[in-house]
């Protein structure tokens, strides 16, 4: 198996609604995304200038960062955790919100980023996502 691992980070802000401590106030975090590709021997590239590679680490790093760059600065909001005259007065006052279909956990993060990765065509086998520098989820399928 040969595997392939980038990164990329972005800054964001997140509560958890329905829970009970610190982590249900509006807080942010550096969100540190490590991802990694694989495929075995009969999959590497066979042709052009991807020959005898997973992928190649330009397309492979520009893939990665732009879809972590879409939740950099931005509030990520689970879909129905704040009223919509709160988000509606939030985006009037020019606050970037990503609403998203799941608890922004670390865990959902991971397993989103994954399957979006995924869907890109990449032979994804893990996604980390560290929420801080000491707290970190993996998804893998």
């Amino acid at each position: 198996m040969y595997e392939l691992k980038t990164d990329a980070s972005f800054d964001s802000a997140h509560f958890l609604a329905d829970y009970h401590g610190k982590c249900e106030n509006l807080h942010g975090h550096r969100w540190r995304v490590e991802v990694t590709i694989g495929v075995d021997d009969s999959n590497l590239g066979t042709t052009g200038t991807e020959r005898d590679m997973v992928q190649d680490f330009g397309a492979f790093k520009r893939t990665v960062r732009d879809m972590v760059a879409e939740f950099d600065h931005m509030f990520l909001v689970e879909e129905g955790t704040l009223a919509p005259a709160t988000i509606a007065a939030l985006e009037g006052e020019g606050f970037q919100l990503k609403l998203l279909p799941f608890r922004t956990t670390a865990e959902n993060l991971a397993r989103h980023l994954f399957e979006r990765l995924r869907d890109e065509g990449l032979p994804v086998s893990a996604v980390e996502v560290d929420e801080t520098p000491n707290n970190r989820a993996i998804y893998r399928a």
